[in-house]
C-alpha cells in the first residue's frame, strides 16, 4: 500500500525497495532502554535497505506529532537510522513510515504494511518491567501428585474422605494409567519427591519450577484449595494422625478422625510450610527458580471458609465456616444470597440435595468450586492480599506466581483489572523480582498493559500454532485438520497476529508449552488421532507416535521467543490424552533415554546464547512444512530451520535478512532427523547473502554465526 503522507517527501534517486529489509521491534538492539523508566529518554532504531529510502520518521499514535529520524550507520546492505523521543508518564504507541522510491510506506508490529489493513503500532509502557530471570528462562512444571514419591508416610490412604461420588483411593501401582475420572486418585507424589529429584532437573538445565497447586485440597490436582495459609501434609509432613478415615458406606467426611488430624493439626501444617520453604532453599541453592500456583477466582466446598463437610468444625483454632452459618465471619466470601433466589438455574445449585435453603454461587455452576464473592468482602480482599505477599516473602521466598483462570475473578470485567491491578501492587512490593504470569486463553493485552500481570501462559502465540503447524492436531486431542498441518501460511498469520499483542517484555517472559495438565501430551498429538481416554482408552495415547516431530517442537521450542516450559515426563517420552491422562506419573526407570539426552542438549544450547532469550525474531523462510527463522542481536545470530515434510528437503535461506554478511560464517549445532539428532558440526558459508542446506525429513537444524 502506497501511504502519501503530508511534508513526507519521496526522492525518486533511490534502489529499489525491499520490504524484507525493514526491521524494528522492541528489542535492545532497536529500543534502548528497552524498558524505559517515566521521563527517561529512549533511542529508537530502524534497519532499511542500504539506499532505498529518501527519508525516515517515526509517527506517534493519533498523529499528534512525528520525529523525523537520522541515519547513523550503514554497510553492504542496510542503513541504520534512530531518533530520540523524551517520555513522559504515559505510555507511547509508535510506528514508522518510509519514503521511498515506490511511495511511503508504513512499518508496524506486523511489517510493512503492503495493503491496506489496520496500523497495529508498537509501544512504549514506562515503568514496566518484567523479571529479568524470567525472560527465556528454562522452565518446568510438575503435577505433584505424580512426580515422585518421596515420603510414603504422608500418602493419601483409601476411604480416607469422600469426595465427587467418590471415597478417595491410593493407586499402588505407579505405572498406571489415571482413570477417565482422577480428582479421588492419588499416587503419593509429594515435595520430598521434588526435592530428592532437584539434581535430575539441574542436570537437564532447569532454571525455574511451576508447581501446580500445594495447598490443602481434596483433590489430587488441587484447584480446589481447602486452605490457602497452608501446603498440604500429604504433599508435606504428617506427624500427627489418626488410624481411621471413613467405614464403608459412611460418606459424611466429618465422621473421617484420619482426614481432620491430617488436614488440620496445626503441627502437620507447620511442619508441612517449613518443608516448602526448604524446597525453595534447596532450589535456590541449585540455581532455580520456584513458581507456584495461585487459584484466586474459586476455592473449594472443603474450604475452612466454607466448610460444608464440617472439617473444622471442632477443629482448634478455626472459625465457624459459611455453610450453614449466617453469622460465620466468612459468611460475605461467598455470594449466598443471588443463588438463595436463582437456586437450580445455571448460575446457582443446591449445595447439598439433603438443605436446599442454603446454596451459593459456583464457578460455571460446580458446587465443589464456590467463587469468591469479592466485590462484597473488602475482608476476603485483604486476605487474599495477604496471602499473595506471604508465600513470595520470608520465610518461603517463593519467586512467582501462576494465577488460575485469572480473567473470571470478580463479577465484573471493572473489578477484575481492579483486584489486579492492586495484586501487583502488592506483589512487586513485597518481592520486586516476583513474577506474575496468568493462565489465559485469547487475547490478554488489556491485562498486559504494565499494571497487572507480567505475561501469561502462552496458548495463542505458541502451542495452537506450533501444534497445527507439526501435527494437525488441535490442544486437546479433539479435532483433527488436514488443512492445518504443514501450514506456513496460517502458522505465519497466527504467529504475527497473536505476538503483536505482547509488549516485548511480556513476550520474553512467556510460559511456551508444549503440553500441560490440561491438554494432551505434545507426543501423543503426533499420532494425528483423535480422542480421549473415556472414548478410546489410555493406550491408544501411545499408539503410532513420531518421537521425530517431538523433536522438531523441542527445537522450536528451545529457539522461540519467550521462556520454554517442558511439562514433566516430556522429556522422558511420555504420553496421554488430555486430562486427566496427561497427569500420568513420571515414568522413573521406563525413560526414553535419547529424547531426555536431546533435551539436555538443546536446553544447553538455549541456555548459552543470550540471543535465544532476548534477541530479535526474523522470519526467513515459510513454505509447506518448512519454518526458518533466526534470532538476532547484536553479536549474535542463531538460525532454526524445520522440516515436517515426509522426504529431505534442500533449503534456501535469505541470511542476508538476519544480518549475517558473506564475510561470516554459520556453524551446525545440533541437528535432528528420523533417528534421532547429532551433535556433528558443519559449517555454511554465505554466498550473496543466502546459504542452502539439506534438512532432514521431520527434521531441523540450528545454526550459530561464528564471531
Amino acid at each position: 500500500m502506497e501511504n502519501q503522507t503530508e511534508g513526507l517527501s519521496v526522492t525518486r534517486d533511490l534502489e529499489p525497495f525491499v520490504p524484507e529489509a525493514v526491521f524494528s521491534d522492541g528489542t535492545e538492539m532497536f529500543r534502548s532502554p528497552c524498558e524505559p523508566e517515566m521521563y527517561d529518554t529512549v533511542t529508537i532504531r530502524l534497519r532499511v535497505g542500504r539506499n532505498q529510502a529518501g527519508r525516515v520518521s517515526i509517527v506517534f499514535r493519533e498523529r499528534t506529532r512525528c520525529v523525523d529520524m537520522k541515519r547513523y550507520r550503514s554497510d553492504d546492505r542496510f542503513d541504520w537510522y534512530s531518533a530520540k523521543v523524551e517520555l513522559i508518564d504515559q505510555y507511547l504507541h509508535y510506528f514508522f513510515e518510509v519514503a521511498t522510491q515506490h511511495g511511503v510506506f508504513r512499518y508496524d508490529r506486523l511489517g510493512v504494511m503492503l495493503a491496506d489493513r489496520e496500523t497495529v503500532p508498537f509501544r512504549i509502557t514506562p515503568g514496566f518491567h518484567t523479571p529479568k530471570w524470567a525472560k527465556g528462562a528454562v522452565m518446568y512444571q510438575i503435577f505433584v501428585d505424580r512426580f515422585c514419591n518421596g515420603d510414603p508416610t504422608n500418602d493419601v490412604q483409601t476411604g480416607e474422605y469422600y469426595y465427587i461420588d467418590r471415597y478417595a483411593q491410593r493407586v499402588t501401582d505407579w505405572n498406571r494409567a489415571p482413570d477417565a475420572s482422577d480428582v479421588q486418585e492419588f499416587y503419593g507424589g509429594d515435595l520430598r519427591g521434588v526435592i530428592r529429584k532437584m539434581d535430575y532437573l539441574r542436570r537437564l538445565g532447569v532454571e525455574v519450577l511451576y508447581l501446580n497447586p500445594i495447598f490443602v485440597s481434596p483433590s489430587s490436582h488441587k484447584y480446589d484449595i481447602q486452605d490457602y495459609d497452608h501446603v498440604d501434609p500429604h504433599f508435606g509432613v504428617i506427624t500427627k494422625d489418626a488410624a481411621t478415615g471413613l467405614c464403608e458406606g459412611d460418606t459424611v467426611n466429618a465422621h473421617s478422625a484420619q482426614y481432620i488430624a491430617r488436614v488440620t493439626s496445626h503441627e502437620n501444617l507447620t511442619a508441612s510450610n517449613e518443608l516448602f520453604a526448604e524446597l525453595v532453599r534447596e532450589a535456590h541453592a541449585r540455581g532455580m527458580r520456584v513458581v507456584i500456583d495461585g487459584v484466586f477466582n474459586h476455592c473449594g466446598s472443603f474450604n475452612k471458609w466454607m466448610d460444608r463437610e464440617g472439617i473444622y468444625r471442632n477443629a482448634e483454632g478455626f472459625d465457624d465456616g459459611a455453610y450453614g452459618v449466617p453469622d460465620s465471619p466468612y459468611r460475605t466470601f461467598f455470594d449466598f444470597e443471588k443463588n438463595a433466589e436463582n437456586a437450580g438455574d445455571a448460575n446457582g445449585f443446591s449445595a447439598n440435595p439433603a438443605d436446599a435453603d442454603d446454596p451459593y454461587d459456583g464457578w460455571w455452576g460446580h458446587p465443589t468450586l464456590p467463587k469468591l464473592n469479592y466485590e462484597e468482602s473488602p475482608k476476603l480482599k485483604n486476605y487474599i492480599m495477604r496471602i499473595a505477599r506471604k508465600w513470595i516473602s520470608a520465610p518461603y521466598g517463593a519467586d512467582g506466581w501462576r494465577l488460575d483462570v485469572a480473567a473470571d475473578l470478580g463479577h465484573s470485567k471493572e473489578y477484575n483489572h481492579e483486584f489486579w491491578k492492586e495484586f501487583r501492587r502488592d506483589v512487586k512490593a513485597a518481592n520486586p523480582e516476583a513474577l506474575i504470569l496468568a493462565e489465559h486463553y485469547g487475547d490478554a493485552s488489556e491485562w498486559l498493559a504494565g499494571d497487572e500481570w507480567d505475561s501469561v501462559m502462552n496458548y495463542d502465540a505458541f502451542m495452537e500454532p506450533v501444534s497445527w503447524f507439526l501435527t494437525g492436531m488441535e490442544k486437546h486431542s479433539d479435532e483433527y485438520r488436514e488443512d492445518m498441518l504443514n501450514n506456513e501460511k496460517a502458522f505465519d498469520f497466527a504467529m504475527r497476529c497473536n505476538m503483536a499483542r505482547f509488549q516485548t517484555a511480556s513476550l520474553q517472559a512467556a510460559m511456551n508449552e508444549l503440553s500441560n495438565h490440561d491438554h494432551s501430551r505434545f507426543l501423543t498429538r503426533t499420532n494425528r488421532r483423535v480422542g480421549r481416554t473415556a472414548t478410546v482408552g489410555a493406550a491408544a495415547a501411545d499408539e503410532g507416535v513420531n518421537p521425530a516431530v517431538m523433536r522438531e517442537a523441542v527445537m522450536i521450542q528451545m529457539t522461540w521467543p519467550g521462556a520454554p516450559c517442558v511439562y514433566y515426563g516430556d522429556e522422558a517420552g511420555l504420553c496421554g490424552w488430555t486430562d486427566p491422562d496427561d497427569r500420568r506419573t513420571y515414568p522413573w526407570g521406563h525413560e526414553d533415554l535419547q529424547m531426555m539426552q536431546y533435551h539436555r542438549e538443546i536446553i544447553r544450547i538455549h541456555k548459552s546464547y543470550e540471543v535465544l532469550r532476548t534477541g530479535s525474531l526474523v522470519m526467513l523462510v515459510e513454505e509447506p512444512g518448512i519454518l526458518a527463522y533466526a534470532r538476532m542481536n547484536e553479536t549474535d545470530t542463531v538460525i532454526t530451520v524445520v522440516n515436517n515434510n515426509e522426504e529431505d528437503r534442500e533449503v534456501t535461506i535469505p541470511v542476508w535478512r538476519a544480518g549475517v554478511h558473506d564475510t561470516q560464517s554459520l556453524v551446525r549445532l545440533i541437528h535432528t532427523n528420523r533417528d534421532g539428532y547429532g551433535m556433528d558440526t558443519q559449517i555454511y558459508i554465505p554466498r550473496d547473502g543466502y546459504i542452502t542446506l539439506c534438512v532432514a525429513a521431520t527434521g531441523g537444524t540450528v545454526l550459530k554465526n561464528m564471531r
